[in-house]
């Protein structure tokens, strides 16, 4: 059984009889669009030295996988420990509360236990926070999204935009930008500088903290301090050279550039040009880049301020993203590349920092392990499993699946459709079933010991008839069947 976590203070002066439990403060840092592009989860094009001294005092999860590849759903699923049938977010435009009245989320239920929870940047989808969470108002970073540049074409493009009578709302302003600028000058140097103080304002306190802190970077619009492009040289990032979708998957199983398109000088549909792809991957890793400087100057902050022995720091993107595979880009779809997204857990007393992890875990999982480590009541109606024990033994055997899904509205023939996606060792399955009455129209199958980019769908080949059939039945098994064993 894992042992974290225990600070006994006061035997010194008063005895055993005044000792107490310390509860450990918990830093849950939340990224936009993080797909695992970091140096201790493999990638070796990644410049992340903080989130890389972050695993070395803890535990990188290298396949860990959201449940819906979008921000609300998956931000919903995680802060309420339920997968999204349970939520009934699949989209931008839905509150958790609606199904889910009453559901305690994880920061409130910290909070319903003694902490000071405060958050800020972007933890819940813009436009649907939830009051309940926080000891005090949330709060919204109010950092630049753009530099001189890029907010000189955005105020030009909403001019136009707003000229012919469209919807401004929907002008996106440039996909890249590389600004001269102090990194405070941008969102998340504003979101690291309200968290370090924050952190500040809580030294001295009784009370343990629940500081949530939102990174808006890498999602789109990259736009990161020139220095951080610097980092990079661009004709030695990866490039897709393909455009053309997995062989044999459905036409509506992918998708080809969603909120991307909507960027000036982003062709609306059709192959994007080399150099313009070339242009957003070094956005994208600069983007990271500027990211984890800012992540370095809080944690820095936790140290500075006395904290560092006794915080647990999560750190987690919402879901993965594509970056030209397959003529895809951004997230919205059930592949690997927008499933599996980064997760770091350090948590003093952990007995085996700094080695990484590749059991398959889930972001419902996440709730139901800080719950853990922080030796807190368990949640009540949570559809995942603490991951605690896995911080003590990378290697030990755990689940044998984990499940996400995404919804299509279908096509000519075909209504509205869910598709359900099950991720073993070896394999990923999904089952592309009609909303209204959940018939099986569509099936793919990626056999991951030999086609780790999943580019050909074998469902159909005769060859894989068992492993079709077998993880059929494990997908309607579902999460339960499929948790880690006792």
């Amino acid at each position: 059984m894992h042992r974290l976590m225990l600070v006994l203070v006061g035997l010194a002066a008063a005895g055993p009889v005044a000792a107490q439990l310390v509860r450990p403060n918990v830093l849950f840092v939340a990224v936009d669009d993080l797909r695992p592009a970091l140096a201790c989860a493999g990638d070796p094009h990644a410049k992340t030295p903080a989130i890389d001294q972050l695993a070395s005092r803890g535990t990188v999860f290298t396949r860990a996988y959201c449940q819906q590849a979008v921000c609300s759903p998956s931000r919903s699923s995680l802060l309420t420990g339920r997968r999204p049938d349970t939520t009934k977010v699949y989209d931008l435009v839905t509150h958790f509360r609606t199904a889910l009245p009453d559901v305690v989320t994880l920061p409130q239920h910290f909070l319903q236990n003694g902490y000071y929870v405060h958050g800020v940047g972007k933890i819940y989808h813009p436009g649907y926070n939830d009051e309940r969470s926080w000891s005090v108002p949330w709060e919204a970073t109010k950092g630049k999204g753009f530099g001189p540049d890029g907010q000189r074409v955005l105020a030009d493009a909403k001019a136009k935009a707003k000229a012919e009578n469209a919807d401004v709302t929907k002008v996106r302003g440039l996909p890249v930008e590389a600004p001269e600028v102090p990194d405070g000058d941008l969102n998340d140097g504003w979101t690291a500088n309200r968290a370090i103080e924050i952190l500040k304002q809580r030294k001295g306190k009784a009370e343990p903290f629940f500081l949530a802190v939102g990174f808006a970077k890498p999602h789109l619009p990259f736009v990161a301090p020139k220095r951080y492009w610097d980092l990079y040289d661009a004709a030695r990032l990866p490039v897709s050279t393909s455009a053309e979708p997995p062989a044999g998957a459905p036409k509506f199983a992918p998708q080809f550039g969603g909120e991307l398109r909507a960027y000036v000088g982003v062709p609306k549909s059709g192959p994007v040009p080399e150099t313009t792809a070339r242009r957003l991957v070094h956005g994208y890793y600069a983007a990271v880049s500027y990211m984890d400087a800012q992540l370095g100057r809080v944690l820095d902050a936790v140290r500075e301020s006395g904290f560092a022995d006794n915080t647990v720091v999560v750190l987690w993107g919402d879901h993965g993203w594509h970056l030209g595979d397959h003529g895809m880009w951004c997230k919205h779809t059930n592949y690997e590349l927008a499933t599996r997204a980064a997760l770091v857990v350090s948590a003093p007393g952990q007995r085996a920092p700094g080695r990484p992890c590749d059991r398959l875990v889930e972001f419902v999982d996440i709730y139901p392990t800080l719950t853990d480590v922080c030796r807190l009541p368990a949640p009540a109606g949570v559809e995942g499993s603490s991951f605690a024990p896995l911080l003590d033994d990378p290697a030990k055997p755990w689940k044998a699946a984990a499940f996400s899904q995404y919804p299509r509205p279908g096509g000519p023939g075909v209504g509205p459709l869910m598709g359900y996606a099950v991720r073993t060792d070896t394999h990923r399955y999904v089952e592309w079933r009609k909303r209204d009455g959940g018939e099986v129209v569509a099936r793919e199958l990626y056999d991951h010991r030999t086609d780790a980019a999943e580019d050909r769908n074998v469902a159909a080949d005769p060859a894989h008839r068992d492993a079709v059939a077998g993880l059929a039945r494990r997908l309607a098994d579902g999460w339960r069947a499929n948790a880690p064993p006792k």
